[in-house]
C-alpha cells in the first residue's frame, strides 16, 4: 500500500508539475523549403504566472536561430481569457523572437477576444493570418484558424504560384478537406492528447478523428501534415508521456 501510494504520488507530481514545465525539439526533413529552417510552435496557453515558461521557449527559439517562425496561435489560457497573461504582455516577449513570426489565432484566442489578440500580435510585429495569405523569401504561406473550417475557404485562402505552399491551420481536421496540393501543412490544437499512454498513445484528443491526429508526420493524402503536441496545457494543467515540443522543419 505504501509503495502504491509513493507511485502514485510521484506520477501527480511528474504529470502535473514537472513535465510541463519541460521542453523539446522535435525535427523534421523536407526538400521542399531551399535550405530554409522553419521553427512551428502552438499552443501556448499563458498562464498568469507563466512568464518563465514563455521566456524560456522564446530563448530557445532564438538558440535554434530559425529563418521563420510559424505558429498555430492558442496564446490565450482559457476561453474566458481569466487565468491567462493579458495579451499585450504576451506579445511583448514573443517580440524578442529574433525571426519573422507568422502566425493563425486558436480557438481560445477567439473565444477569448480575436480582434483584441490580433491586435496586439501585429503591434509587436508579428503577421496574423486570418484565412488568407503572405508571401516570405520564395514561400507563400496561408492561415485558417478557426476551429471549424468551411472547406470552400480553404480553396480562396491558397495561392496558386509556382512557390513552396505552406497551410498553417489551428486544428488538424481540415486534412482531408484540402484538396489542392500544398507542400506542407501544420497543425496543432490537440495537446498530443496531453496524456499518453506508453506503447498505447493518447487517450482523447479534441478532434472529429479522435486521437488518429493528435500527433506527428501524416501522409495519407497528397499532402504532407505535421501536427506538433504544443507548449502548453487545457482544462488540466497535465501532461504524461507527452512533453511539450517546439518543431523544427529543415530543408
Amino acid at each position: 500500500m505504501y509503495i502504491a501510494c509513493t507511485v502514485l504520488l510521484i506520477l501527480f507530481v511528474w504529470g502535473f508539475f514537472i513535465e510541463p514545465e519541460l521542453l523539446t525539439v522535435k525535427r523534421y526533413k523536407t526538400d521542399r523549403l531551399d535550405g530554409k529552417k522553419i521553427v512551428f510552435v502552438s499552443d501556448f496557453h499563458i498562464g498568469k504566472f507563466d512568464i518563465f515558461r514563455l521566456r524560456r521557449i522564446v530563448n530557445k527559439i532564438n538558440k535554434l536561430n530559425p529563418d521563420l517562425v510559424l505558429s498555430g496561435g492558442d496564446f490565450i489560457k482559457g476561453h474566458s481569457g481569466r487565468h491567462s497573461m493579458p495579451v499585450e504582455k504576451i506579445a511583448e516577449e514573443l517580440k524578442k523572437i529574433k525571426a519573422p513570426i507568422i502566425t493563425v489565432l486558436g480557438n481560445h484566442d477567439i473565444s477569448f477576444d480575436k480582434y483584441s489578440v490580433k491586435n496586439a500580435m501585429e503591434k509587436a510585429g508579428i503577421v496574423v493570418l486570418d484565412n488568407s495569405s503572405t508571401k516570405f523569401e520564395g514561400l507563400i504561406v496561408s492561415g485558417v484558424g478557426n476551429k471549424k473550417v468551411d472547406p470552400s475557404q480553404i480553396t480562396l485562402v491558397l495561392e496558386r504560384e509556382e512557390s513552396t505552399n505552406i497551410l498553417i491551420s489551428h486544428t488538424p481536421d481540415i486534412y482531408y478537406d484540402v484538396k489542392e496540393y500544398v507542400d506542407l501543412i501544420l497543425a496543432g490544437h490537440v495537446h498530443g492528447g496531453q496524456v499518453r499512454v506508453p506503447f498505447f498513445g493518447a487517450l482523447i484528443c479534441p478532434s472529429k478523428y479522435g486521437t488518429k491526429f493528435s500527433c506527428g508526420d501524416f501522409r495519407e493524402t497528397q499532402n504532407r501534415m505535421i501536427v506538433t503536441k504544443g507548449l502548453g496545457t487545457s482544462i488540466l494543467t497535465v501532461r504524461f508521456c507527452d512533453i511539450p515540443e517546439i518543431v523544427i522543419i529543415e530543408g
